[in-house]
């Protein structure tokens, strides 16, 4: 469903405003995107501290990300059709404003149940975010999105590589608290991106909450399903949530047919390049969140490293990230973005599959260094794509979805990880999931024009 692009070069300025450099606009997404890598990563490190501080078990305490998970998923595809809708300026402000209230929550809950519901209302505002950002990238004229996409990916790469030591560092030496709100820098973003989210017009389309309602009852559902030995639910809530899941999926797709402006529309999820993207963000978050899921625990466990130790290990990612990420968003979205992404996956998959002899831990560090590497440049290409593919009236919907998609995949990965580690080694662990970032391999090379043309 592609269209001409009628947007201005990066985004329109008031008269007698300077306008914004693509670098400068690359550089303020990935900043306001950022964060939210911080919600998952940064804050695992700190749950031991959460149980000790409230009195609660691994297991309840697991609920700090799970329920961030669901959140962050949701309201990136929630947000990201109120931009559609409402305009990207409304959602930037209703999304600050939400991601300022659970971080709030989160600083002065006085128990487990408060915190949680913190941490859903904070990953519900760093969605508003993540789609904003995603939108605004996606929005740039074709000659600046190189230089756009590029800052934009090197930006989130360093975050991505960061997240462990930021959060090790808050828990060791302020407290846990900080830790589980880090997302909120990206508030700190929000002023920069207010007068490019401003010149985007809204297409006053509804916003189908009925439609978004049964969305997020079916991921919720999903995601406790797979997570549900980590969270130790109960028999009865797993079988209410087997039920509640096909139920939901069914009235949903009913809604998809029938209404035409449903809040998952009905060409999106029909369209081939969608869905290629998909999985091939789908393998890569999963075996991101798996490797992260691991990694830290082979170092911590088998290497007697401490948590700052970790952090500082996977920190020269950050570098490996951003040279890579730029130099995916300077290659064309339908060639080189889409190889460099199959051959940093393919790299990944193998480094983490040979770990699984060697029982070192050099070889997991560089797997888990990769994999930011490939998230960083699945964002940059898949935001190109989706740019060029995608009229501008509907792509905050269309990239919202799509990255609800990744960060289900995500959990996807990190639930495996924790059911394998529970019977076999850590090593083992990761070298099984070395067969997520081989699936998005393949997957990115459908990406192509030459793979598009293969499949047709």
């Amino acid at each position: 469903m592609s269209t001409r692009e009628t947007l201005p070069p990066t985004a329109a300025a008031p008269p007698g405003a300077r306008p914004i450099s693509p670098r400068s606009a690359g550089l303020r997404y990935g900043a306001l995107f950022g964060p939210a890598v911080f919600g998952v990563t940064a804050a695992g490190v700190a749950l031991p501290d959460v149980a000790s501080a409230l009195d609660a078990t691994p297991s309840a305490v697991a609920w700090v990300l799970t329920a961030h998970a669901l959140a962050l998923g949701v309201g990136t595809a929630l947000f990201g059709r109120l931009a559609d809708s409402r305009g990207l300026r409304t959602s930037l402000l209703l999304g600050s404003l939400v991601l300022a209230v659970g971080a709030a929550v989160c600083l002065f809950a006085p128990n487990l149940p408060v915190l949680v519901a913190g941490r859903f209302v904070l990953a519900a505002g760093s969605g508003a975010m993540t789609s904003v950002a995603v939108t605004l990238s996606a929005s740039v004229a074709p000659a600046d999105r190189p230089k756009v996409l590029a800052g934009f990916g090197a930006t989130m790469a360093v975050f991505s590589a960061s997240a462990t030591l930021a959060g090790g560092v808050f828990t060791e030496w302020v407290t846990w608290r900080v830790a589980l709100i880090l997302p909120a820098l990206s508030l700190l973003a929000v002023p920069l991106c207010l007068r490019p989210a401003a010149a985007r017009a809204a297409s006053g389309r509804p916003l189908d909450l009925p439609g978004a309602v049964l969305l997020t009852v079916a991921a919720s559902s999903f995601l406790l399903l797979i997570q549900a030995s980590a969270l130790d639910l109960s028999t009865a809530l797993v079988v209410g949530l087997a039920v509640v899941l096909p139920a939901s999926i069914a009235v949903l797709v009913v809604r998809v047919r029938a209404v035409p402006a449903s809040f998952v529309p009905r060409w999106l999820i029909t369209d081939s390049l969608f869905l290629r993207a998909a999985g091939t963000g789908i393998g890569v978050y999963a075996g991101l969140f798996a490797a992260m899921y691991t990694v830290p625990q082979i170092l911590v466990d088998e290497h007697g490293l401490s948590v700052l130790a970790v952090g500082l290990w996977l920190l020269p990612g950050a570098v490996v990230g951003a040279v890579l990420s730029r130099l995916a968003g300077r290659l064309p979205v339908t060639s080189g973005g889409p190889v460099l992404i199959a051959v940093i996956a393919c790299v990944m998959a193998v480094t983490l599959a040979v770990s699984l002899g060697s029982e070192n831990a050099v070889l997991p560090v560089v797997g888990a260094s990769l994999g930011f590497a490939a998230f960083a440049a699945t964002q940059v290409v898949s935001t190109g794509l989706m740019g060029a593919h995608v009229e501008p009236a509907l792509r905050g919907g269309a990239t919202g979805l799509l990255n609800l998609a990744f960060f289900v995949g995500g959990g996807v990965g990190s639930a495996t990880a924790g059911a394998l580690a529970k019977s076999a080694s850590l090593y083992t662990t990761l070298g099984i999931v070395a067969g997520f970032p081989l699936i998005a391999a393949a997957l990115a090379l459908t990406l192509t024009r030459r793979g598009a043309r293969a499949d047709g």
